[in-house]
């Protein structure tokens, strides 16, 4: 597999788009819809995901920059590798518009000339070390990490808060899948020395007859266009269903159901978890935690995950990770516009 047919997916959203919320506003959400404002808030460090994907995967082959249509007025739009891409370019016209995450990540596959393999970016994930195509796939194969643990859910004060997709996603796989028939057919992919102590979990889950959940790393998924494209062709009701709701339900498949039927199908490369880590940025103390994880480069990847149950902190969390990653990327990327060049526009 060549270098250059690797593309990158990032998901963006500027939830202080004026435009923006007056069509949001003009739907109802339900009971069982997830609108938490920790999904619409703006951290201000889309720069810094950017220079780290210069600096630390210049392999890329093209970046598919996902949108409702807000861009950064600092983003230089002619960059040969940069793809603006709308929603209406590619999700069907009968689920439009939408502001259910699950919706825009549920059909990445239908991106216009998006490559076979792609790597798929929340905003809030970012390269911190340089990496190489062989940490995302290898001999064509999307590497990941297959860990057999419990789906559970979590609930604060409403239904809202239910988090049932691994479930739900997990359902999808049993149905398809033998799970004593698919591990012994790729033993090696289930049990991996790369997984360490990790894997004592999945042998724990060994006993039950069915795939009771995986465990979820939150870093850049791998994944194929194959996949998708599969799991669409299999379950398209779900899928559809899913893609119908304006806003997150509780009862929504995610796109972990391609990373499950990657493991189902046996169709991953085994990689060592400690490429990355997911920092849920819960208090100050989980922000100076992460950011000097990023001074010192201790992983590849990571997820700076907006956890806070309140903006009591999130302006001083969000100066202390921004800093820590203005520190490590200091430079402008060539995705960036001088300021010379945005005042000319």
């Amino acid at each position: 597999m060549e270098n250059n047919s690797i593309d990158i997916v990032i998901t963006y959203l500027d939830g202080n788009d004026v435009e923006w919320q007056q069509e949001r506003n003009r739907y109802v959400a339900g009971d069982k819809s997830d609108i938490n404002p920790n999904r619409y808030r703006n951290w201000d460090n889309l720069r810094y995901w950017f220079r780290s994907i210069e600096t630390n995967a210049p392999w890329v082959r093209t970046i598919h920059f996902v949108t409702w249509g807000h861009v950064p007025g600092w983003i230089n739009l002619e960059h040969p590798k940069l793809k603006i891409v709308r929603h209406e370019d590619y999700i069907p016209a009968e689920w439009l518009p939408t502001f259910s995450s699950r919706c825009i990540d549920m059909n990445l596959h239908r991106i216009p000339g998006i490559a076979d393999n792609f790597i798929y970016f929340n905003d809030d994930m970012f390269l911190t070390s340089q990496t190489e195509p062989k940490d995302f796939f290898l001999n064509g194969l999307p590497c990941d990490a297959a860990i057999i643990t419990t789906s559970g859910y979590r609930m604060k004060n409403d239904i809202s808060d239910l988090h049932l997709a691994p479930i739900i996603d997990a359902s999808v796989i049993n149905k398809y899948f033998n799970k004593k028939q698919v591990i012994r057919q790729s033993i090696n992919k289930w049990y991996n020395v790369k997984y360490g102590k990790l894997n004592l979990i999945s042998l724990l889950m060994f006993p039950y007859s069915n795939f009771v959940g995986f465990m979820n790393f939150h870093l850049p998924y791998s994944y194929t266009k194959r996949t998708y494209e599969e799991v669409w062709d299999k379950e398209y009701a779900i899928c559809a269903s899913t893609c119908e709701h304006k806003f997150r339900e509780v009862n929504d498949l995610n796109h972990w159901v391609f990373t499950y039927w990657q493991y189902a199908k046996g169709t991953f490369s085994p990689r060592n978890p400690n490429v990355g880590k997911c920092f849920q940025l819960h208090t100050y103390e989980d922000a100076v935690n992460a950011s000097q994880s990023i001074k010192e480069k201790r992983y590849k990847m990571i997820c700076l995950n907006d956890s806070l149950n309140s903006n009591d902190d999130f302006d001083a969390i969000k100066t202390c990770v921004n800093s820590a990653l203005q520190e490590l990327f200091p430079v402008e990327s060539s995705y960036e516009l001088s300021e010379g060049e945005i005042q000319c526009k």
